[in-house]
């Protein structure tokens, strides 16, 4: 007996999704450019306040309503995911809320980076996956007369501490940043929406959809991933996180 078209339809449309969710974690990702990863097919999962452990925060440096994570950004400093990673998937949303906002997303920070960290400090080891707002070069210009040129406000990775990496290029001045190709970052108050994946020792940066910046030989290639506090408030929300063989 002959199938009715739709459920032949069905079928095409479940294999075709199958292909593209294998072929996104053999290795590049299968989208277009300025397809934004939601990150809900299978594997993914959504992380919460529950998720997170403190580091060297205030009570209420963190907050969680209704599905935002807020930060009042004081003390300087992290919040941890309870379980350390390897290969992993991250999808996130992030804004500044205040002209100038410095932010970022830890990657593969160690165990003992993390260790009695006091409060106005950040870990001394990990990958950062810097969140700037726009307005934090045009301080930085005022403040010291000098251009902002050793890093951007879109999306810039680089190691930090104890922690390795070679970057890909573009390279700041010192070569110790991937800079990022593009300029995609929104401003002040906008949703910006960051995919960020990890594995074997690799690590890449997409901005609103698109690949701009990421490095290689990571070392440690391991470790706990953190959202950091660094003086301004900023929020994130739909933190998802699929871990990969």
């Amino acid at each position: 007996m002959k199938r009715p078209w739709s459920i032949w339809r069905g079928a095409a449309t479940v294999a075709m999704t199958m292909t593209l969710a294998t072929a996104a974690t053999a290795d590049e990702p299968a989208r277009a450019p300025g397809y934004v990863l939601h990150g809900t097919g299978p594997g993914w999962r959504e992380l919460k306040e529950a998720d997170f452990a403190p580091v060297n925060g205030d009570p209420d440096t963190w907050t969680w309503k209704d599905g935002i994570f807020h930060c009042k950004g004081t003390p300087v400093g992290v919040i941890r995911i309870k379980k350390p990673v390897t290969n992993f998937e991250l999808v996130l949303r992030w804004r500044h809320l205040k002209s100038g906002g410095n932010s970022g997303v830890f990657v593969w920070a160690p165990e003992k980076a993390l260790e009695g960290l006091k409060p106005n400090h950040l870990p001394p080891g990990g990958i950062e996956v810097q969140i700037l707002d726009h307005g934090y070069a045009e301080q930085y210009e005022k403040q010291t007369g000098k251009k902002p040129d050793w890093f951007t406000t879109h999306g810039d990775v680089f190691p930090v501490g104890t922690s390795k990496m070679k970057p890909f290029p573009p390279l700041s001045p010192d070569g110790s940043r991937s800079f990022p190709t593009k300029q995609l970052s929104l401003g002040l108050n906008q949703w910006n929406h960051y995919y960020v994946r990890g594995v074997n020792g690799e690590i890449r940066l997409w901005v609103n959809g698109e690949e701009v910046s990421g490095g290689s030989e990571c070392k440690p290639a391991s470790g706990f991933l953190c959202l950091e506090s660094e003086g301004s408030p900023v929020e994130f929300k739909e933190i998802r996180l699929r871990e990969l063989p």
